[in-house]
């Protein structure tokens, strides 16, 4: 199962990413925003944006985990 490694919405703020200059530069969405608070990985477009904008990798973003359920 893919996981954020990092806290995404802190480290756009970090580089001077509040949520008005996110919403004003249509960057992401107010619903990706929120799921990302909670976790929840974004698309693959938005990861785009993200790669971008914090100027890292993918894999900076996500890591894999043993989905513990299925042992997968």
């Amino acid at each position: 199962m893919l996981k954020l490694k990092i806290e995404v919405v802190e480290e756009l703020k970090n580089k001077g990413y509040n949520t008005t200059r996110i919403r004003r530069e249509k960057l992401i969405g107010e619903k990706t925003m929120q799921d990302m608070k909670s976790g929840i990985v974004p698309g693959i477009k938005v990861l785009d944006t993200l790669c971008r904008v914090l100027a890292c990798q993918p894999g900076d973003i996500l890591e894999y985990v043993k989905d513990e359920e299925t042992n997968e």
